[in-house]
């Protein structure tokens, strides 16, 4: 990377973000129409759960960084608002009807589905990463993304109906793949702004609650049929209550003065949401879904405890918000989940049989394509000129945002004298 770091956004950005705009129009007015008898009126109440958990719960819960609020809420919703365009395009020209993309109810949720993947990787790459570039990363990884679901659900015919591993793995997988190809050795020692404040973390944990609420609708939203999505809502409500219950735990066993840690409690408690994504509409019994969300629950708060200061040390992944503990195991875990019912039970969807094999491929095909998708677009990320910050003045808002004057004078926390920062008391 170059010592100089042009971060002036007024004509780099403005072009790209314009020139993509009218690039979609061009495109929506070709090829996208309304659907002409539409039957998917009925999903629009959970067409707004997700969507509210794509602005809101995914932008709020990146707010834990006191100096980076402003880019986690505002990144979050330009990458929401261009991704759901694009998205819509990308997983439409799968299912072209008369050389065009119809657009319904459900169409907008899946486009949801696919800009969380994008979101799910800004996590890993948060405070160190343009608005130019994100902009890219979600152009090439929603394109990537709608291939590896269509590999998934229709030439494997798995069933992913939360998308556990479709959505979840994926998004982890590609972003922590362009976070190693994006290391920055000057991060090595932790930045000063790379951590909380008491204010930044209760803003961290609205969003918490925003996807915690309306995760049953996210794991139904796109299920066949009443009793479907009944079961999807319900294995998903206990596997995020069993889940809560095994953070908090787990939260103050790991403590060495038994106390609670807000990092843990922002993240790991959404485990159980993402493990049982994959089998959600499946008739595994709500004690099964609580098991899943138990045995989430401990891998997620035991990734944050261990894996990701090794992640960090060893492998040269700079995981910011921790994406890996959060949808990568999870999302694995779930995977792991559809193999077991699905040999253990038989199960129909869409009229086909469900095998384990097709299962464990759609897994492995998801991770490989994302770990693959991923360093691509790091690499394609490195071009010196797209933007990015020096290192040290990563993780700052006023890099790119207007901040008001006095949130720009250095501020003295608690965590520099008595208490430990939230990163080194996750470790």
């Amino acid at each position: 990377m170059p010592p100089d770091f042009d971060t002036n956004m007024r004509f780099k950005f403005s072009i790209l973000a314009l020139l993509l705009e009218v690039i979609i129009i061009v495109l929506y007015g070709i090829f996208v129409d309304y659907d002409t008898a539409p039957i998917h009126g009925l999903l629009y109440p959970h067409f707004q759960d997700v969507h509210v958990m794509i602005f809101v719960g995914f932008g709020f819960l990146m707010t834990f960084l006191k100096k980076y609020g402003f880019s986690s809420v505002g990144f979050n919703m330009l990458i929401a608002a261009f991704g759901l365009q694009w998205g819509i395009l990308m997983q439409g020209f799968w299912h072209m009807n008369e050389g065009k993309i119809i657009v319904d109810i459900k169409s907008m949720i899946n486009a949801d589905f696919s800009t969380a993947t994008a979101l799910i990787s800004f996590g890993a790459l948060l405070g160190k990463t343009s608005p130019i570039q994100m902009l890219i990363l979600t152009l090439l990884e929603i394109t990537i993304f709608a291939c590896n679901e269509h590999l998934v659900t229709e030439v494997l015919e798995a069933t992913d109906v939360g998308a556990s591993m479709t959505i979840h793995a994926f998004g982890a997988y590609f972003g922590l793949a362009a976070a190693f190809i994006l290391y920055r050795p000057g991060l090595t020692d932790k930045h000063e702004n790379e951590e909380s404040s008491y204010h930044s973390d209760m803003f961290a944990m609205i969003g918490t609650l925003f996807l915690w609420l309306f995760w049953p609708s996210f794991n139904s939203a796109i299920a066949t049929g009443i009793q479907a999505q009944t079961t999807a809502i319900i294995n998903t409500y206990y596997s995020l209550a069993a889940c809560t219950i095994v953070t908090f735990a787990l939260s103050s066993l790991v403590d060495k003065r038994g106390k609670f840690n807000m990092v843990l409690i922002q993240n790991a408690t959404l485990a159980g949401g993402v493990a049982v994504g994959t089998c959600a509409d499946l008739e595994i019994h709500p004690f099964s879904a609580m098991f899943i969300g138990v045995i989430a629950g401990i891998v997620s708060v035991l990734g944050f405890q261990f894996l990701t200061p090794v992640l960090a040390s060893k492998l040269k992944i700079q995981d910011t918000c921790g994406v890996h503990n959060l949808h990568g195991l999870p999302g694995i875990l779930g995977g792991i989940a559809g193999i077991i019912v699905t040999a253990a039970k038989r199960e129909i969807r869409n009229g086909h049989l469900l095998t384990p094999a097709m299962q464990a491929a759609a897994l492995g095909s998801t991770l490989g394509i994302a770990l693959v998708g991923g360093a691509l677009t790091g690499a394609i990320l490195k071009l010196p000129f797209l933007g990015q910050v020096s290192d040290q003045n990563c993780f700052d808002d006023s890099v790119y945002w207007e901040v008001p004057e006095e949130e720009t004078v250095p501020e003295i926390h608690s965590s520099h004298h008595d208490e430990p920062s939230r990163f080194e008391a996750a470790m």
